[in-house]
């Protein structure tokens, strides 16, 4: 087999390891969400979990009153044994760029980059948390890419969210989302950035 082309990292984090937070369990990530940034919202649709670099991300979306959009993530050392989850930390903002908004959009997603990575030659990229969900039927897999490569992938939840995390901004590549069907056709691909920027 021949060398890789590109030095990167792919598939870093580990696959998504349980149900949506539910009971009390999702009661304290809730504290931990709404202590981070001062909006009053409700429901919390939380997204599937992602572990890496020894910490658990689960992201999470919710509406305010005004019809705005709360994003944010909850983080935490997980449970050791028989202990619990530990260290947690929240981060969270709010937008009016919301779906309604933007019939143009075929995913809706969210990121929060969560760390960094050491490349060749000085490249550095930062570790993304991609969430969201599609805007067009008969999605069932999302994949995140660089430079048309492969970089991570999440199975749809039941609700058709997905949660990705992946290399983004290296050696002027930026990261693509793509939806795929069961029979692995492309349905959507949405850029993290706007065609300006």
């Amino acid at each position: 087999m021949p060398p890789e082309r590109r030095f990167v990292p792919r598939f870093a984090a580990e696959p998504p390891q349980a149900v949506a937070p539910y009971g009390r369990w999702a009661d304290r990530l809730a504290e931990e969400l709404r202590g981070a940034i001062d909006e009053k919202f409700g429901e919390i649709a939380w997204f599937p979990d992602r572990t890496w670099h020894g910490r658990t991300y689960i992201p999470a979306t919710a509406r305010t009153p005004d019809g705005r959009e709360v994003f944010g993530v909850v983080s935490f050392r997980p449970a050791a044994g028989d202990g619990e989850p530990d260290a947690l930390r929240a981060i969270a903002d709010v937008t009016d760029e919301t779906a309604e908004n933007n019939p143009d959009w075929q995913l809706d997603l969210c990121d929060e980059v969560v760390g960094g990575w050491r490349g060749e030659n000085g490249q550095t990229a930062a570790m993304t948390l991609v969430w969201g969900v599609p805007l067009v039927e008969g999605g069932r897999i999302a994949t995140a890419e660089l430079d048309a490569m492969a970089v991570d992938q999440c199975v749809l939840t039941g609700d058709g969210r997905f949660t990705l995390l992946a290399p983004d901004d290296i050696g002027g590549d930026f990261l693509e989302v793509a939806l795929f069907n069961e029979g692995g056709d492309e349905l959507a691909r949405e850029s993290l950035y706007d065609e300006e920027d």
